[in-house]
This record gives C-alpha cells, structure tokens and sequence, in this order.
C-alpha cells in the first residue's frame, strides 16, 4: 500500500432485509480519491455486533489514516446527520446479521457513559447546507450497530489526534418505493455530499461556536 496520508472511510453491508445500504455504496464509490493530499480507503464493515469493531480495528491499524469517517443507513431521515455522541449501550430493536440482539448491554464493559465526535460537526453542516446539501447535527446515533461502532470508533482513536466521527444516511430512492413516505436522497447527491463532508472535516482546524441543538 502506498505511503499517503489516508482517509478512511467505512459503510455497513444491507441489513434489516434491504438489498442494498447507501452507506457502502458511498463508500466504495469515493474509495481511491484523493482530498487534499490525502486518499480515501473504503472498507465495508459486517452489520454485527463485536464483528463490525473487529473488522473496524483492522482497517484502522492498516490504514493508520488522519481522519476516520463512517456512514450508516438511518431510513427515516431526510438528510446527512453527522451524530454528535455516542453512548456506551446496545440496545437492538431487531437482529443483526449474525441473529443477535443485545438488550441493555454495554458496548465495552466499565467504559466511557459516551464519546462526543471529534469532527467539526457545526462547520460540516454550515458548509453542507452552503453548497445546497440538507445535513443537520444530530443528538443521538441509536442503540443498533452504527452506534456500536461509533462508540468503539472513539474509543479506539481517543487520545490520538486522529479526528473522528459518524454520519447517517437517508434511504436510497429505489428504498424509499419499497417504504412509502419514508424520505430518500439519490446515490449521486449522498456521494457528493459525502466527499464535501471530508474535505470540510479536513479543512476546518476550529468548529464553529452557534445553536444547532434539540428541544426534544
């Protein structure tokens, strides 16, 4: 492998009975693109618990990449969610690949409550929308595996310096026909997005200081 500074950045396999996750889609579309000196490396992660942090391990001691972004299928949202924290819970509403389905059981045992990203989440966002992109900071990652990653993510990186974070992806349109009213975005918009994301992360030294909370 050759010795550029690297981006790595991942996406789950389908799960909950979809033919397809918009998440890895992204991320072998970008895999081999280079951003600022840097170039991505995609890796496809198992929608399993413990799996998916092993998988997530490999890469990162692999690649040893400055900066670490993964993506996950949120179907229901309307836009591209960059997840502020991440909490120490699995907590999982249906199976995941391997049929396990973790209840009220901790990420990592006698680890952090949570991790807050360590990407400029408020300056990604102001430069999504800028450029025409709906994104929004979002307050909560679930309790599913893309939150078990997010965890695991920040756990392995803290301390570091290498900068670090989630985003949730919408429903692929082709998705949406099968979930009437359920909000989608197309495949080349989430793409373009997504690399526009990077290079905000990539660029942005100081995260912008303005309201971008919840009430509820």
């Amino acid at each position: 492998m050759s010795n550029d500074p690297k981006i790595l950045l991942t996406g789950f396999e389908p799960f909950g009975g979809e033919p397809v996750n918009p998440a890895w889609e992204i991320a072998r579309a970008l895999d081999g693109e280079a951003l600022d000196g840097a170039r991505i490396v995609a890796r496809r992660l198992p929608c399993v618990f413990g799996a998916a942090l092993d998988t997530l391990a490999a890469a990162i001691a692999e690649t040893r990449p400055r900066l670490v972004l993964a993506l996950g299928q949120a179907g229901g949202r309307c836009d591209l969610s960059i997840e502020r924290v991440a909490i120490n819970v699995d907590d999982a509403r249906i199976a995941d690949n391997a049929g396990a389905q973790p209840v009220d059981a901790p990420v990592l045992v006698g680890g952090p409550a949570a991790y807050f990203t360590t990407l400029p989440i408020k300056a990604m966002v102001a430069g999504l929308r800028a450029a025409g992109y709906p994104a929004s900071v979002s307050q909560s990652a679930g309790t599913f595996v893309c939150n078990h990653v997010f965890y695991g993510l920040q756990h392995a990186l803290a301390g570091s310096g290498v900068r670090s974070g989630f985003m949730h992806i919408p429903y692929l349109p082709e998705q949406a026909a099968r979930h009437p009213g359920q909000p989608s975005l197309p495949l080349a918009t989430l793409i373009d997005g997504t690399r526009l994301a990077l290079e905000l992360a990539l660029r942005t030294e100081q995260d912008l200081r303005e309201p971008g909370g919840a009430i509820s």
